[in-house]
């Protein structure tokens, strides 16, 4: 049988379950997709959704629901841009939000030009900021990250403790981040990411760090699976995928897998495990 075409088995406490999702349409991507040097704009600073773009948020978070996954996904990781932002609220966070002291809102009402009501914390995985999945870093504007602190106040209940720098320190106005270095800083993301106790996690970003992580990484992989992963995202499309951990570094143990031989002993065949049985019955009389 040769062997490219037949089932392989992995143990599935080295494996997890990923959601990737690029960021719903951001006001860069009208005219960028028609003219790329329109990226250039000062006024696309740290870009944030459009209205076609949050109908497109709408549109994930009814699919998240009626395919089940909103109850699965333990975790949500999102790039600390603005635009993602608002897509990892919008598509994750809890249902409407009402004013108490004692719990905070995902996202603020029209946070962002949104010109939508605040998001509830309630009843949905946590939402954790990371710099390493954000987009191509340098030049263009609207990949421009505002302050962490301007964010908590937008997102106040977004975990943004493993930024470390306030101010956006990664993001230089005359380099641009070498494709190479994009794959390698996603690769570097996949690293850390299993390192996570959590199964299954979603992950919203971009299209270039979607695209150059993934090339990357099933550089060496079937054909027509590469193909079949590593095509561009639209916005607001959800791939869900496997991570293996193959070098079987791991710490994790199986939840599942049970060791049998509980108790431990013996086996008797049938036919003397009957006659014990008799023996048994007959000293009760």
């Amino acid at each position: 049988m040769d062997s490219g075409s037949s089932p392989s088995l992995f143990p599935l406490h080295r494996c997890k379950t990923i959601h990737l999702v690029r960021h719903g349409q951001g006001i860069h991507n009208v005219e960028g997709a028609k003219n790329y040097k329109k990226l250039m704009k000062p006024e696309y600073f740290d870009a944030h959704l459009t209205p076609l773009g949050w109908q497109q948020v709408d549109n994930l978070r009814k699919h998240v629901h009626e395919s089940g996954l909103s109850k699965r996904i333990e975790l949500v990781i999102t790039s600390p841009l603005l635009r993602a932002l608002q897509t990892a609220v919008g598509v994750f966070g809890g249902e409407g939000y009402t004013d108490r002291m004692d719990i905070l809102p995902l996202m603020v009402a029209n946070a962002g030009y949104s010109e939508r009501p605040s998001i509830s914390s309630l009843n949905c995985p946590p939402i954790i900021a990371i710099e390493l999945c954000r987009e191509h870093l340098g030049v263009h504007p609207c990949d421009n990250r505002r302050s962490i602190s301007d964010y908590q106040f937008l997102f106040p209940a977004v975990d943004f403790s493993l930024i470390e720098s306030d101010e956006d320190i990664l993001w230089k106005a005359n380099v641009r981040e070498l494709k190479e270095e994009v794959a390698a800083r996603g690769l570097k993301f996949l690293n850390w990411l299993s390192t996570r106790k959590e199964k299954e996690i979603a992950i919203v970003t971009h299209g270039g760090f979607l695209f150059h992580t993934l090339s990357a990484l099933l550089n060496d992989c079937d054909p027509l699976a590469k193909k079949e992963m590593c095509k561009h995202f639209a916005n607001c499309e959800l791939r869900s995928m496997v991570i293996v951990d193959r070098s079987m570094t791991g710490s994790d143990s199986s939840t599942t897998n049970y060791p049998g031989k509980i108790p431990d002993g013996l086996d008797l065949p049938r036919g003397v495990a009957s006659e014990n049985l008799e023996k048994e019955k007959s000293n009760l009389v």
